[in-house]
């Protein structure tokens, strides 16, 4: 079966690589917005995946509603009025996915940029159509009213192929607990992982960050960025967090929790333990009680055989 031409397009566009120079100015100048916290709020780490997605549903439900009352005779002024709320809510939902765009990989940003350049064409269009409407040219501003539709459904087109073919916003790091087998697992000698520094491990083919600390304390996180897969082994330990080297998230060591974006999801997390100078990891797994499960039998097991284990 042949692939469909538009799948080509989107490919091609993917690795053409002429707007590369625009998009590298463009990433500079989004990153040097002075948001301070306010990236992260843009990012959506508060709400647990991007904010984007849900602020772009006012202006596209708005302009959509719009071009239903324009169907009907004499519901110009009310479409007019839905015109410009679109308008006005696509501002704060273009900046929150700029700000995403800033740190995708560069075939992700190719395909963003075209999806920002036929939402932009749809916002001149939408605002061609309000000053028609407001000078009594209806007729005209629904035809761009219209035109601005046909934009935002080629931006939505591209948005779609962002999150589902490229999994722009998805937690990369969800499928850990569906792969990693229950139980401990035995990754090395104690002797193995210096002090402070990041090491890589494999669990069930699994890559996995395991960082001794000063204290003896010994954390264990997935290894893969839970934003676009990041290799956190390579990033910066300090204050008990690691950051990771592609885009700059952070993430807690004694539990994973995602500290700074643009990662909206937190890193599944291991408990540790030191048994006859070996460590071992466990998938953490908290139940309703917020125990792991058998911890009862565990700590029995532990005292039994004098087993040292390590629950950050």
């Amino acid at each position: 079966m042949r692939q469909s031409r538009l799948l080509w397009l989107l490919d091609r566009l993917e690795r053409e690589p002429r707007a590369d120079a625009l998009i590298a100015t463009v990433r500079k100048g989004v990153r040097a917005l002075p948001l301070g916290d306010g990236r992260d709020l843009l990012h959506g780490r508060w709400l647990g995946h991007p904010v984007h997605p849900l602020m772009v549903q006012v202006p596209i439900g708005s302009w959509l509603s719009a071009a239903v009352l324009d169907l009907y005779p004499g519901r110009s002024r009310e479409a007019g009025l839905l015109v410009g709320v679109g308008l006005a809510s696509a501002a704060p939902a273009a900046l929150a996915g700029w700000v995403d765009w800033a740190e995708l990989h560069r075939q992700q940003q190719r395909v963003g940029l075209v999806h920002a350049l036929a939402n932009s064409t749809a916002v001149g269009l939408y605002a061609a159509s309000l000053t028609c409407r407001a000078r009594g040219r209806d007729a005209t501003g629904r035809v761009y009213g219209f035109l601005g539709l046909t934009a935002v459904a080629v931006g939505g087109m591209l948005g779609g192929h962002l999150a589902y073919r490229q999994a722009c916003g998805a937690n990369h790091a969800e499928e850990i607990p569906h792969v990693v087998t229950q139980g401990w697992h035995r990754i090395g000698a104690v002797a193995e992982f210096p002090v402070d520094r990041p090491v890589r491990r494999s669990v069930d083919d699994v890559p996995v960050l395991v960082v001794r600390e000063t204290g003896g304390a010994i954390h264990a996180l997935a290894e893969r960025c839970s934003h676009l897969a990041g290799p956190l082994s390579e990033g910066t330990i300090s204050d008990g967090c690691v950051q990771c080297p592609w885009h700059g998230s952070v993430f807690r060591l004694s539990d994973g929790w995602n500290v700074r974006g643009p990662a909206t999801a937190p890193q599944p997390s291991f408990d540790t333990r030191i048994t006859d100078g070996h460590v071992e990891i466990r998938l953490r797994q908290q139940d309703r009680d917020g125990q792991a499960p058998d911890a009862a039998g565990e700590g029995q097991r532990r005292k039994e055989t004098g087993t040292h284990e390590h629950r950050s």
